[in-house]
């Protein structure tokens, strides 16, 4: 299957986990079933300057950022780190983080969430 640029879905969400501003998220998948229910996510993450995804606990799955451009600031658990393109963050399941830029370029990332 092939799924092109067009046919992928864009949603906005205002202060997604308590964060600041709207975040957008290119959707590359259409389910879990597309991850053969190992997963939820697999997606493209747009923040804009000053936009954030509110720290948040991962009970039952866990998320990888892949950053692709831009740097942002990561709450690892609590730890405060700079991430920059090429880098990439890992939330295990059990653990929290959050993601904010502070700068004046776009943030993009690709997210994908598995199930632990």
């Amino acid at each position: 299957m092939i799924r092109t640029k067009d046919e992928l879905g864009t949603e906005y969400r205002e202060h997604m986990r308590d964060g600041k501003g709207t975040v957008e998220i290119t959707n590359f998948i259409q389910g879990d079933d597309e991850l053969c229910g190992k997963g939820r996510l697999f997606a493209k993450i747009s923040l804009k300057s000053g936009c954030s995804i509110g720290f948040h606990v991962h009970e039952k799955d866990s998320e990888l950022f892949y950053i692709l451009k831009g740097t942002a600031e990561y709450n690892d658990n609590g730890n405060l780190r700079s991430v920059t393109a090429g880098d990439v963050t890992i939330c295990p399941a059990g653990t929290g983080h959050g993601i904010e830029n502070k700068g004046d370029e776009t943030v993009e990332l690709v997210a994908v969430i598995v199930y632990a």
